[in-house]
């Protein structure tokens, strides 16, 4: 069975210092994929790797069997939330219709379809009522939520997602994790997060990175059902108590 992402071997450098060291990982689209880390450990240069931003320079990385530029098509990359210029006047459906841009022709003028698919997406987000509104007029998470559904708009297979909860709440995160949650019935996710308790709570697959990889066991859901209540106190105690790392043997886990 082929995997929809394959990495074998992979190395990068920057300047000639290693930033990534004999990069190993399977991932499926039925799995929701949280990439996790230290800054600085190479969280970013690998996912910029898997969408094909980046060339190994040596090992090689699969894209549904592909070199990962050949499927670009089949794939939706979402930022981190960065508005170069906030007093840009876009409104919501103009920018999750930018999505449909690969599936229209050049210069031509949306369609009705895509309009639909655009509105649909958007209530798939939770944001329907929004398209009229400006982007610089909605908070943080609002913004992520039209970012993803401009990602759904492509019909992508695959959405990478770059820490998209950086500027949200933790009541924000957490509703964010739900909904990439539900979204991964029908689409892969593969996401950087800095929020390791709540990504431990959602994800199916966990992966550390910093230079190396290892790949983590999730913890049963029920180790985890504080997070159903956000009164409830969560800190590493719980944290540890409740996963069990596998970068040591056995017997000194």
């Amino acid at each position: 069975m082929q995997n929809d992402i394959q990495i074998n071997h992979l190395y990068f450098s920057y300047d000639g210092a290693c930033v990534l060291e004999d990069i190993n990982l399977q991932y499926n689209t039925s799995e929701f994929l949280a990439i996790i880390g230290p800054n600085g450990g190479g969280k970013s240069t690998l996912l910029k790797m898997m969408i094909g931003l980046l060339e190994p320079e040596r090992g090689e990385v699969l894209l549904f069997g592909e070199n990962p530029l050949h499927v670009s098509h089949e794939i939706a990359y979402v930022p981190q939330d960065t508005i170069a210029n906030k007093d840009f006047p876009i409104k919501v459906m103009d920018v999750v219709l930018m999505g449909r841009l690969s599936k229209s022709k050049a210069f031509a003028t949306y369609s009705k379809e895509d309009r639909a698919i655009a509105l649909g997406m958007l209530e798939r987000v939770g944001m329907k009522g929004f398209e009229n509104q400006k982007i610089n007029t909605l908070s943080g998470g609002q913004r992520q939520r039209v970012f993803i559904a401009r990602a759904l708009a492509c019909e992508a297979k695959i959405m990478f997602l770059d820490e998209p909860t950086a500027s949200i709440d933790t009541a924000g995160q957490i509703d964010m994790f739900k909904l990439l949650k539900s979204l991964n019935e029908t689409v892969g996710i593969v996401i950087i997060s800095h929020d390791i308790n709540v990504a431990l709570n959602y994800a199916t697959k966990v992966v550390h990175v910093n230079k190396t990889l290892f790949v983590h066991d999730v913890p049963k859901t029920q180790n985890f059902k504080v997070f159903e209540n956000q009164n409830e106190h969560v800190c590493p105690v719980e944290l540890i108590s409740a996963t069990r790392c596998n970068h040591f043997p056995k017997e000194l886990a």
